[in-house]
């Protein structure tokens, strides 16, 4: 398993919202951070373009899509750019969550799932998550958490 760029986390530019952006800097190390409300502006996966093929780019979805405000990778992915845990798009599910542990970074439990609903985004972790059963019309799955309830996971 390796993480591509196979879904993209991105706010297409036409949106009524903005996205603002700042730099930070924690523990001597600069970050990029970016903030939109989701009642405002759109957030959207995408996976795969209109013939089915993995985008595996930016300026691909772009081309499809129209300008993107802000984009990212957004999960993990094997090395052919299907999704290794949850994946959902538009409610449509294109792999199914996984909830044990297992091997490589993925595996490391917890994980989380990062689950775009009406008007929020939020992430859960992903046992709570299944438990919940939150209304996502997008959603993927990442692992390991790196902040849990506001504290980075030791």
């Amino acid at each position: 398993m390796i993480l591509v760029l196979a879904a993209a986390l991105a706010f297409l530019a036409g949106g009524a919202g903005a996205v603002t952006c700042s730099e930070v800097e924690h523990a001597g190390t600069p970050f990029t951070v970016c903030e939109v409300d989701p009642a405002e502006t759109p957030i959207r996966l995408f996976l795969n373009d209109a013939a089915g093929r993995p985008y595996g780019s930016f300026s691909a979805i772009e081309a499809e899509k129209g300008p993107l405000a802000m984009a990212m990778n957004g999960g993990m992915y094997h090395s052919d750019r299907s999704p290794v845990g949850l994946y959902s798009e538009n409610g449509d599910e294109a792999q199914r969550i996984i909830t044990s542990a297992g091997p490589g970074n993925f595996g490391m439990l917890p994980n989380g799932v990062f689950c775009i609903g009406p008007a929020r985004a939020r992430v859960w972790e992903t046992r709570a998550f299944v438990e919940a059963a939150p209304e996502c019309t997008y959603a993927s799955q990442s692992g390991p958490m790196l902040v849990i309830e506001g504290e980075l996971h030791p």
